[in-house]
């Protein structure tokens, strides 16, 4: 054992290491903060992604509102887009499009005496039209094979 120094007391805490041993406190603290850093981050992480896994079940326009929101939270720091994005998480946007307008479509179709999704099925992407025209003006009912045709095309 080395010679203390003269104005040492005879008797040291523990933390304190001889000159050429390993410093054991300072090696524990470095492991516990890294831990402790790396902890954090995986919670920060997980908790600033809670909006967006929360969104994922629902619509996709939904979930990508959520997601930009959540990033624009991240770097801007401005915590208003993260309450925002976990309220439009939190809310189930209903989906007026589809069911509401398939009963509008069939009841068309039944006023316009037809069976229920067969206007879908029957409407033609193109169709073309041939008109036959005499030197009169007069024009006859559509043939086939006639000099002039006529596109009609349905958006």
């Amino acid at each position: 054992m080395a010679e203390l120094h003269p104005v040492a007391t005879k008797h040291l805490p523990a933390f304190i290491t001889a000159p050429g041993d390993t410093d054991v406190l300072m090696v524990a603290v470095t492991i516990i903060l890294v831990l402790a850093v790396l902890g954090f981050g995986s919670l920060f992480f997980r908790l600033h992604t809670l909006p967006e896994r929360m969104a994922h079940r629902s619509h996709k326009l939904q979930f990508e509102i959520v997601a930009v929101l959540g990033l624009l939270a991240l770097f801007t720091h401005i915590h208003l887009f993260w309450v925002a994005g976990l309220l439009l998480a939190l809310i189930d946007i209903p989906d007026f499009g589809a069911r509401s307008l398939s009963r509008i479509a069939g009841s068309t179709e039944k006023m316009a005496g037809l069976e229920p999704g067969q206007g879908a099925i029957d409407a033609p992407s193109s169709e073309t039209i041939v008109e036959d025209t005499r030197d009169d003006g007069a024009t006859t009912a559509p043939t086939e094979g006639s000099s002039k045709e006529k596109e009609v095309v349905h958006a």
